[in-house]
């Protein structure tokens, strides 16, 4: 039972942070799993898809309630995701734990830098101001970016799903970049599009795992029970929380992993 509670708080911070930085939690998980509890780094990978899930559950709800995602380019995009972690949750079989190590060791230290510059940018987003409505139907009042450099986009979401499915990530550092600088998608429009859309991408990642046995249900359950309360919780509290000194604090945190999974990556012991 104190494995399962422990497991419970993880995924509960996980998912809070996750919620509130806009990232998903299957970056925390993951680290989490193989370094806290000692779990392979494929099974970590297998669960985490399966709390990412309930991430997206979470929080994509409150976003798609309060008109703050745009559902319509959300389901556009997963044609590419879908496709992506589908061919990376089979690409992850063949691979050896310590190019997994290495690719999550790089996802780390990239998602580092980019939080951290991010922290210290001005906070002013030029689209933000834009009088869009992310609900509003096709036709005359729809937004202009959900056309612009489609193509392109979903060229970028097959990696991005690819990069969820390899790494047991939700691919919201990719994707949320992707309709940002492709399709100039206001920041907390492509946010809360993302966190719509982790879901399906990490489920169609999943099924890879589960077939190969690298989930263990008495894991994932308390797991993605507590990422499911933790970014309920994230997403009702986001507009109100200043989130420069929690990215500070992640920004530490992913360093360290970045270390630790480079170690592991390198074949020195820890």
């Amino acid at each position: 039972m104190e494995n399962e509670l422990l497991l419970f708080a993880g995924g509960a911070l996980a998912g809070l942070l996750g919620a509130l930085l806009g990232i998903g939690g299957g970056v925390l998980i993951v680290p989490l799993l193989t370094l806290g509890f000692g779990e392979p780094l494929t099974r970590a990978i297998g669960t985490s898809l399966v709390a990412v899930v309930a991430t997206s559950a979470g929080a994509a709800a409150h976003n798609v309630r309060t008109r703050r995602a745009d559902v319509r380019l959300g389901l556009t995009l997963e044609i590419g995701t879908v496709l992506g972690a589908a061919a990376g949750g089979l690409l992850a079989g063949l691979l050896s734990e310590r190019v997994l190590a290495g690719l999550f060791a790089g996802l780390m230290a990239y998602l580092a830098l980019s939080l951290l510059r991010r922290s210290f940018a001005p906070a002013h987003d030029p689209a933000a101001a834009e009088a869009v409505d992310p609900m509003a139907p096709e036709g005359p009042t729809a937004p202009a970016y959900r056309t612009r450099r489609l193509p392109l986009a979903l060229g970028g979401s097959v990696g991005a799903g690819a990069a969820s499915a390899l790494l047991g990530i939700g691919g919201g550092t990719v994707k949320v970049p992707l309709m940002r600088l492709v399709m100039g998608v206001p920041l907390h429009v492509a946010t809360a599009t993302s966190n719509f859309m982790i879901g399906v991408t990490a489920a169609a990642g999943a099924y890879a795992y589960l077939f190969r046995g690298d989930i263990e249900p008495m894991v994932a359950a308390p797991l993605a029970l507590g990422v499911l309360s933790g970014a309920a919780v994230g997403a009702r509290i986001a507009p109100r929380v200043n989130t420069r000194w929690l990215t500070i604090l992640f920004v530490l945190v992913a360093g360290w992993v970045a270390v630790e999974m480079g170690l592991r990556a390198a074949g020195v012991a820890r």
